[in-house]
């Protein structure tokens, strides 16, 4: 059974960045397209930004600009590089496969966008 593990997330004030890392444990993943989801209190989950195995990015208009998608196949981790924050980004953020999730999520990674 595959694991995720999200990290990096954490309390920033308007304005500022994040880097959110995701450790995928199977080797599948450098054949995949992978994707940065979120979900805030009350709201469903959105899909953030998606990367191909071969790195081509899509982003939702939400943040497109402000964040960056990445990958490492030799490290099974895919990054999420969040600039320019606003407090609707706060949400808890996760990783998983585009566009079948895997049968099993993360614990995810809180993002607080605050001052």
């Amino acid at each position: 059974q595959v694991q995720l593990v999200e990290s990096g997330g954490g309390l920033v004030q308007p304005g500022g960045s994040l880097k959110l890392s995701c450790v995928v444990s199977r080797s599948i993943f450098t054949i995949v397209t992978m994707a940065w989801y979120r979900q805030a209190p009350g709201k469903q989950r959105e899909l953030v930004a998606t990367i191909t195995s071969s790195g081509s990015p899509t982003f939702a208009d939400s943040v497109k600009g402000r964040f960056t998608i990445s990958r490492d196949n030799a490290k099974n981790t895919v990054y999420l590089q969040m600039n320019t924050l606003k407090p609707e980004d706060t949400a808890v953020y996760h990783c998983n496969r585009y566009p079948s999730p895997f049968g099993t999520w993360g614990q995810g990674t809180q993002v607080t966008v605050s001052s």
